[in-house]
């Protein structure tokens, strides 16, 4: 066992001995794996529902109360509530921005659909500046949460209120009912 040992210790130093004088550092990192394709799971409604309405809510409330003034819940590990929850406050805030700005990229993949089963349209050059708004207004949501900013939350919230608008009267808001969603005005 002894020998063993000693035999891959030499081995190991020669390897990174002619590592070095190859220029090549003895912990380069491994070669990454390849990546999977993205995939879409849910329809953009419940993509809204399930990530963007929430997350916008626990900004829009921070709006109105201070969240380092929040009392976390009798059992923040189970509180439904993000800003009573084990990650609550400013935390909470931050980690809603983190979800929107992220939410961004969920509304760019490849075949994600409407409630209606129209396709989003991802292609149009207004959906890639609606979806850069609500990254923008997310990543700023960000930012007020880490600064622990209530001032900078005002203008984050502006911002999603904008970015939110502005594509759900093109694409949402329709006079002949929800069936013609995803379809631009």
């Amino acid at each position: 066992m002894r020998v063993r040992r000693v035999m891959l210790s030499l081995f190991f130093v020669a390897a990174c001995a002619s590592a070095v004088a190859v220029g090549v550092s003895a912990q380069a990192p491994a070669p990454a794996a390849p990546r999977a394709a993205a995939r879409v799971h849910g329809t953009l409604l419940q993509v809204m529902r399930g990530i963007l309405f929430p997350s916008s809510n626990v900004i829009y409330a921070a709006q109105d109360t201070d969240p380092s003034t929040i009392k976390p819940d009798a059992d923040p590990a189970t509180s439904p509530n993000p800003l009573t929850s084990a990650y609550g406050g400013w935390t909470a805030v931050e980690n809603a921005g983190l979800a929107i700005a992220e939410s961004a990229n969920l509304l760019t993949i490849p075949g994600r659909v409407c409630s209606n089963g129209k396709p989003v349209p991802l292609a149009r050059a207004d959906w890639s500046k609606f979806v850069q708004e609500l990254r923008d207004a997310g990543m700023a949501a960000a930012a007020a949460g880490k600064a622990k900013n209530q001032d900078m939350v005002l203008e984050a919230a502006d911002k999603m209120t904008m970015a939110c608008s502005n594509c759900h009267d093109v694409y949402r808001e329709k006079r002949t009912g929800p069936q013609d969603r995803c379809l631009p005005q």
